[in-house]
């Protein structure tokens, strides 16, 4: 017999409503001190955001990134982040760095003695390094870019907001959306916390975070649709339980495989992805916690139709005296 690992038990009986109040008024709280947060410290915005100069070299011998950004650590310019430019057209000779420089003044631009010093200094591990371009980008292309970040996000929530509606009933809709307010809300706010770098990668986590915690989200909203067709004389808030148990195991799992991979990544990836894999990692757990104490929460409050092949007529479907008992929660 072939082994299986089980990190949830089967038939798990877990009443996740015994705390609900004290769930969901931690939940509030964490959503309100980060909005708190971000407005009196303020995010620590990368290049992308706030502005500054992108330079491109070139090189015909390998190197290094990390012997690159040795060279630069002594010159005191500000915010450096180089990566290395991958191309099929490139040639064995022909290497390219991309170098982002924070601006450090108004301009947002880089003076020419002190691209002289840089350009002197990466000559000194790669004597062979030219810079093909130079380029800067100001404030207000920096501000046009957070504005577009925002539009990104709100356009990817509305439009999470109208697939749930379509696919199941506005009560769905508004408990999903809710739960992506509160984990795009904490994982800004623990970036304002510990100032950690705020570029157009955690943009790209943030909405990566919508759909992974959305998907988990449907998932148990579609077995709790199932459900209320099939325990019609349940009280919702047995069948909500219900449905949350029996997704559990599969809730857990995909976190903590997801989990494994994005340690890894945050252990071993490097610091031009470390933003990204801890804003992934840190929405993982988040979304895993909205998934299950917020979104049906919400479904709850607001009530939803027992039985969809007939209207409903009074509100005495959604709270039937018969139930099943669940075990309260650890």
């Amino acid at each position: 017999m072939a082994f299986r690992l089980k990190l949830v038990p089967a038939n798990t009986k877990i009443n996740f409503f015994r705390w609900q109040w004290l769930s969901f008024g931690i939940s509030g709280l964490l959503m309100v001190a980060s909005v708190i947060v971000t407005m009196t410290m303020g995010l620590n915005f990368g290049i992308d955001f706030r502005g500054g100069t992108t330079i491109r070299t070139e090189s015909p011998t390998a190197f290094e990134v990390a012997d690159y950004r040795q060279s630069l650590s002594g010159l005191d310019i500000g915010d450096v982040s180089i990566t290395e430019v991958f191309d099929p057209s490139f040639g064995a000779d022909r290497h390219v760095a991309q170098i982002r420089i924070g601006a450090t003044d108004e301009t947002g631009s880089v003076s020419p003695e002190e691209l002289n010093r840089i350009e002197a200094a990466l000559k000194t591990v790669d004597p062979q390094i030219t810079f093909a371009a130079v380029e800067s980008v100001g404030p207000k292309v920096s501000g046009e870019l957070i504005m577009t970040a925002v539009y990104a996000v709100a356009a990817a929530a509305l439009g999470i907001l109208l697939y749930i509606w379509l696919r199941f009933e506005w009560q769905f809709a508004v408990g999903g959306v809710f739960a992506l307010i509160h984990d795009v809300l904490l994982t800004v706010g623990i970036f304002s916390l510990f100032q950690i770098k705020f570029d157009l990668t955690t943009i790209a986590a943030l909405l990566t975070i919508l759909g992974t915690s959305i998907n988990d989200t449907v998932v148990v909203f579609d077995r709790l649709r199932e459900n209320l067709m099939k325990y019609k004389t349940m009280p919702l808030i047995d069948v909500l339980n219900l449905s949350t148990n029996e997704t559990l195991s599969r809730t857990v799992m995909t976190a903590v495989t997801t989990a494994i991979a994005l340690t890894a990544m945050l252990v071993l990836g490097g610091d031009v992805i470390r933003g990204f894999v801890f804003a992934m990692l840190w929405g993982v757990f988040v979304g895993c916690y909205s998934t299950i104490y917020v979104a049906k929460n919400i479904v709850l409050w607001l009530g939803v139709k027992r039985d969809w092949s007939k209207p409903v007529k009074d509100k005495a479907e959604l709270s039937d005296t018969h139930g099943t008992p669940f075990q309260d929660a650890p």
